[in-house]
C-alpha cells in the first residue's frame, strides 16, 4: 500500500490528488460520458425517426375545396393523418405545381365537379414518407365520404433511390468524414499552422466529395447527381463540419468530440429532413435541423437533384455561416488550438546570432 509523507497511510486528499494525476480520471470520466452518449444518440434518433407522425402538411389546393364534399373530404384527410393540412389555395393547377417545385408544398388536391371528385397529386421527391402518408389515406377516406379519389405521384423519386435515403446517406458521409478528417489533421499533422490547417482542410472537403459523387453515381449508379452542384454541395458541407471540429478543438481542447458530436450527429443528422420529411418530425427539430449544418447540406443537395432550377439561397448561407463563424473563432483564438510548429529563431536558420557589448562581451 502507498504511503504518504513520513511513512504514514496517505490522507484522503492524498488519494485524490493522486488520482487526478493518473490516466484513471479522464478514463473514468470517458467511461460515464460514452455511456450518457449511447443513451442520447439511440434516444435522439429514436424520437425523430422511430414513429414519424405528421402535425402540418403544407398542401396545394385548387378547385371548390370548400363545397360539399370537397369540404368533407378534406375534414377526412385530417383526421385520417391525425394531423391539420396547411392549406394554400391557388388559382390554377400550374401555379400549385409552381408550388410543388420550390418545396412550398408537399401535394396538391385538386377538387372536381363539385367536389364528387377528387385529384391527389404527391410528390414523393418532397418527402417520401409523406407522400407515402396521403397515398395510404387519400383512397380510405374518398371511400367514407363518397368522392372519388385519384392518386398520382407528380415528382417521383428516382429508381435507385426508392426511399429517398440515397441523399441523406451522401451528406450524412461528408459531415462524419469532415470532422474525422479534422481530428485526423490535429493527430497526425499537429504541425500545421492555422491557414496550412485550414487549407488541408478545404484539399480533403473538395476531393472527398468528388469521390463521393463518383462512388454513388458514377461506380453504383445509386443516384443521377448534378455533377458540379453535387460536388460543391458535398464539399462545402465537408468544409464545414471540418472547421466546426477545429472550433470546438480550439475552444475546449481534448473535449472537442462531445460538442462536434452532439451538434451534427445526435442534433443535426435526425432533424437534417433527409431520412424523414420535416413535416414528420417532432416539431422544435423541424425548425431547428433548417438551421445546422446537416440540414442545410440535404437541402441544398435534395433540391439539386429533383427540384432543378429552383434552388435556394438559405441552405447555402446555413453552410457558408457556419464555416466562416468556424473559421473566424479558430482565427482568433489559434494560439489556444493544440496545433501548429514553434517559429524557428533567425540564427537556427543559419543567421549567427548578434554579437554581445559591453561588460557581457568582456566576460
Amino acid at each position: 500500500m502507498p504511503h504518504g509523507a513520513h511513512g504514514r497511510p496517505p490522507t484522503r486528499r492524498e488519494r485524490w490528488a493522486s488520482f487526478k494525476e493518473s490516466p484513471f480520471l479522464p478514463a473514468s470520466v470517458l467511461v460515464l460520458i460514452l455511456a450518457a452518449a449511447a443513451g442520447l444518440f439511440a434516444g435522439s434518433y429514436t424520437y425523430s425517426m422511430a414513429n414519424p407522425t405528421p402535425r402540418h402538411v403544407p398542401t396545394a389546393v385548387v378547385g371548390s375545396y370548400e363545397e360539399g364534399r370537397g369540404k368533407a373530404f378534406l375534414a377526412g384527410m385530417e383526421k385520417a393523418l391525425d394531423a391539420s393540412l396547411k392549406i394554400h389555395a391557388y388559382d390554377s393547377r400550374a401555379a400549385a405545381v409552381r408550388a410543388v417545385d420550390d418545396q412550398k408544398v408537399f401535394a396538391i388536391l385538386d377538387t372536381r365537379d363539385n367536389g364528387r371528385a377528387v385529384v391527389l397529386d404527391v410528390s414523393g421527391a418532397s418527402g417520401a414518407s409523406v407522400a407515402e402518408l396521403l397515398e395510404q389515406a387519400a383512397p380510405a377516406v374518398g371511400k367514407a365520404t363518397g368522392v372519388a379519389v385519384t392518386v398520382r405521384d407528380i415528382k417521383p423519386l428516382q429508381e435507385g433511390d426508392p426511399r429517398g435515403l440515397a441523399i441523406f446517406y451522401i451528406s450524412l458521409a461528408a459531415v462524419i468524414i469532415g470532422f474525422i478528417g479534422a481530428i485526423q489533421l490535429s493527430v497526425h499533422a499537429r504541425g500545421l499552422n492555422p491557414m496550412e490547417r485550414i487549407g488541408f482542410t478545404a484539399a480533403y472537403a473538395l476531393l472527398g466529395g468528388f469521390v463521393i459523387v463518383v462512388a454513388v453515381d458514377w461506380i453504383l449508379g445509386a443516384l443521377k447527381l448534378p455533377f458540379v452542384e453535387s460536388w460543391l454541395i458535398l464539399a462545402l458541407t465537408m468544409f464545414t463540419s471540418g472547421m466546426v471540429f477545429t472550433m470546438f478543438n480550439t475552444l475546449f481542447g481534448r473535449w472537442a468530440m462531445l460538442p462536434t458530436w452532439g451538434l451534427m450527429v445526435m442534433l443535426g443528422n435526425p432533424s437534417s429532413g433527409g431520412a424523414v420529411s420535416w413535416p414528420l418530425l417532432p416539431s422544435p427539430l423541424g425548425v431547428i435541423g433548417r438551421w445546422l449544418p446537416p440540414g442545410g447540406s440535404v437541402n441544398a443537395q435534395h433540391t439539386a437533384v429533383y427540384f432543378v432550377g429552383h434552388q435556394h439561397v438559405f441552405p447555402f448561407l446555413v453552410l457558408t455561416g457556419w464555416a466562416l463563424v468556424s473559421c473566424a473563432v479558430f482565427w482568433t483564438w489559434r494560439h489556444r488550438h493544440p496545433g501548429g510548429r514553434e517559429p524557428h529563431p533567425a540564427h537556427a536558420a543559419g543567421t549567427p546570432p548578434p554579437e554581445s557589448s559591453g561588460a557581457g562581451a568582456a566576460a
